[in-house]
């Protein structure tokens, strides 16, 4: 796996709160989303990246109010631009659902465009699942834990998106 698509998918030590972040709300929005545009995968895309993105500044600037509020001074501009680079993995969780969701805009996938997307999440939520394991030497009880929850918050979503589907 090339070093740009492992970032992508497994995110960096530092990143696993905002890839596991990102990659809920990006599966929140394609729930949200999928219904409402099915017929209009475009416009799916851009609901979720802009979703995703919108959650980005939210929680960077919720981050500043923070910091600020903890140093007792406002923040300057590059502290600010430190906590976005920061919090980038969340909008990096985004990267390669929407690349499905645009294969399926351009007609490439189709309907399949939307579970690839999910599933990649999934797959995105296991991978965080596993690597704080191995940070944490968990043994295989506990690693098989860590996964479930991690895929429990995701697969929450899934089954919204399936109950609300049929």
């Amino acid at each position: 796996m090339s070093g740009f698509f492992r970032r992508l998918l497994l995110g960096s030590p530092s990143t696993i709160s905002g890839t596991v972040y990102g990659t809920i709300v990006v599966m929140a929005a394609l729930t949200a989303g999928a219904p409402s545009f099915e017929d209009e995968p475009w416009r799916l895309l851009a609901v979720v990246v802009f979703t995703a993105l919108i959650f980005w500044v939210a929680h960077v600037y919720a981050g500043g109010l923070g910091e600020s509020i903890a140093l007792g001074r406002r923040l300057d501009l590059p502290e600010l631009v430190s906590i976005g680079r920061r919090e980038v993995s969340i909008l990096l969780a985004v990267v390669l659902p929407a690349l499905s969701l645009l294969l399926g805009a351009l007609g490439v996938l189709g309907d399949a465009a939307v579970w690839l997307a999910l599933g990649v999440c999934v797959a995105t939520l296991a991978a965080q699942g596993l690597r704080y394991a191995r940070l944490e030497r968990l043994g295989r009880a506990a690693t098989a834990w860590t996964i479930a929850v991690n895929l429990a918050l995701g697969l929450a979503i899934v089954a919204v998106k399936v109950a609300l589907a049929h």
